[in-house]
C-alpha cells in the first residue's frame, strides 16, 4: 500500500512515455517452509521459537521503529540520485532519538556516510529494504531474476562496506508485491509449486512465493560465501493479498495469495483502514478490528512477526472515496489513533510473537507518487502518499512536529 518500492516504481512507469499457517477451513493450509537445516544462524540477532533474540544479552527485542527516507522537498530517487550525504542526518536521527525509537526501517538502499557516522552517535538497529519491481511482467523470468539478484548483491556489499553490518539486523527482499503481476506470474507457471535451494526450502507455494523464495536464497548464499555471516531475511507484505484469505476485502483470489512466511520471520505492513484488517472480527480485549487481525495472524503464526509499518496520512482530504481512510486524517485525531493501534498491540491474545512495529515515516515525502518531474518541489493536496510524516518539512528543510504526534509515538515508545 505505501511501499517505497511500489510508489518509485508507479512514478518510473509514469515518466517512461512449509508455511507457518496452520490447517484452518478459512486460511490457506500451513505446508513445507523454513530455512535448510545446517545453514548457520545470524551473529548478532537471531530467531528462537517466535522471538528474535540479542546476542550479545541473550535477550528477546522489541523494535520500537521508524520507517525512514531522508528525501526533502526538492529531492527525489526517481532518476536513481541517493539521499543528500550532509548533516541532515544527525538532526533526523537526533529527532527519532528523542522519540525513544531503537529501531530504522530504511528504505534507499544507498544511504550515504554520513548516516551511518550518524546512525553511530545511536543505540540504533536497522533493517534494509531491498528493492523489487512490484508490477514486474512476470516474477520467474530469468531476466528479472538475473537483474534482480545483482540489486540485492549490491545492496548487501553496500551494507558491509559503508554500512554497519553489526547493526543490521535483517534485510527485506522486496515489499508489497501488486496483486496484477502476482496473479499473471501464478497464471503462466501453474506447475511451479515448489523450490529447494541451498539454504531454503518451500512447497506448495504460488509461483510468485517461489519467486521471492529463490532470490531469498540466493541472497542468503551470496552474503554468506562472501561475507562469511548473514542476517536476518524476509518479505515484507501487506494485507490486501494475504496471509489472511476469509476476507472478503482481498485484492487477489484466495488460491493466489501470498503468505510472508518464506525467511525467518514474518514481516507485514498492517494499517488500520486497510483491506483484510477493517473487515476482521473485533479483538478480545479492544474490540477493534485491527486487533481483530493481530490476533488471528498471531494465532497461526509459527515465526516472529513484525508490523513494518503503520501509519496515517494527514492530506489535507481524502481524494479517494472508494478507499476510505487513505488520506484526510486531521493531525489533532492522529495521536488518539495511534494511542489506540498501540493498546490493540499491546492487548492482543499472542502479542508475545509481535517482535516490534514501525511507524511509517518521519517525515513526509513530497516526491511521491512522481506525477512529473516537479512533483518534489511541491506538496501535493491530492496525494496521500505525501502526507504520512510524524514531522513535516519546514523552511531551510528542517523538519517541524505534526502537532502532538511526535510526542505521543514518544510515549508510547517510552
Amino acid at each position: 500500500m505505501h511501499s517505497y518500492a511500489s510508489i518509485l516504481m508507479t512514478a518510473w512507469l509514469i515518466f517512461l512515455p512449509g508455511r507457518v499457517f496452520s490447517a484452518t477451513v478459512e486460511n490457506r493450509p500451513m505446508t513445507a517452509t523454513g530455512i535448510v537445516e545446517g545453514t548457520p544462524q545470524p551473529r548478532n540477532f537471531f530467531v528462537q521459537g517466535t522471538r528474535i533474540i540479542e546476542a550479545a544479552s541473550h535477550k528477546p527485542l522489541f523494535f520500537k521503529g521508524i520507517g525512514y527516507s531522508p528525501y526533502l522537498q526538492g529531492e527525489t530517487p526517481m532518476q536513481g540520485a541517493p539521499p543528500g550525504n550532509d548533516g541532515r542526518y544527525e538532526e533526523h536521527l537526533g529527532l527519532m532519538k528523542g522519540l525513544n525509537v531503537n529501531y530504522l526501517h530504511v528504505f534507499p538502499m544507498q544511504m550515504p556516510a554520513k548516516f551511518f557516522a550518524a546512525l553511530d552517535q545511536t543505540d540504533f538497529l536497522y533493517g534494509q529494504d531491498i528493492w523489487v519491481c512490484p508490477y514486474e511482467e512476470d516474477f520467474l523470468a530469468e531476466p528479472f531474476i538475473a537483474k534482480t539478484l545483482a540489486t540485492i548483491k549490491a545492496a548487501i556489499d553496500h551494507a558491509y562496506q559503508v554500512g554497519r553490518p553489526d547493526r543490521l539486523v535483517l534485510f527485506s527482499i522486496g515489499d508489497e508485491l501488486q496483486p496484477e503481476a502476482m496473479v499473471r506470474t501464478n497464471t503462466r507457471h501453474p506447475e511451479v509449486r515448489n523450490y529447494h535451494g541451498k539454504h531454503l526450502s518451500v512447497g506448495d507455494r504460488t509461483p510468485s512465493e517461489i519467486a521471492i523464495a529463490r532470490l531469498m536464497d540466493m541472497a542468503m548464499d551470496y552474503e554468506l560465501t562472501r561475507y562469511g555471516q548473514r542476517h536476518l531475511y524476509c518479505h515484507t507484505s501487506f494485507t490486501h493479498i494475504g496471509p489472511l484469505t476469509n476476507r472478503p476485502d482481498l485484492e487477489v483470489p484466495r488460491e493466489h495469495a501470498l503468505t510472508p512466511d518464506l525467511g525467518d520471520l514474518i514481516c507485514l505492513n498492517v494499517y488500520s483502514y486497510a483491506r483484510g484488517v477493517r473487515t476482521s472480527p473485533p479483538g478480545s480485549v479492544t474490540g477493534s478490528s485491527y486487533q481483530g487481525y493481530l490476533e488471528e495472524l498471531t494465532a497461526q503464526s509459527k515465526k516472529p512477526v513484525f508490523i513494518t509499518q503503520v501509519g496515517l496520512s494527514t492530506s489535507p482530504f481524502e481524494p479517494k472515496s472508494w478507499v476510505p481512510g487513505f488520506g484526510g486524517h486531521k493531525v489533532e485525531v492522529v495521536p488518539t489513533a495511534f494511542s489506540a493501534i498501540w493498546q490493540d498491540i499491546n492487548s492482543a491474545r499472542g502479542r508475545e510473537k509481535i517482535c516490534g512495529v514501525a511507524f511509517f515515516e518521519l517525515h513526509d515525502e513530497w516526491w511521491k507518487s512522481g506525477e512529473d518531474a516537479a512533483d518534489s518541489s511541491r506538496h501535493d493536496r491530492e496525494d496521500p502518499e505525501e502526507w504520512f510524516g510524524i514531522y513535516e518539512i519546514g523552511q531551510d528543510q528542517r523538519l517541524l512536529p505534526k502537532g502532538k504526534i511526535p510526542e505521543t509515538i514518544r510515549g508510547l515508545y517510552q
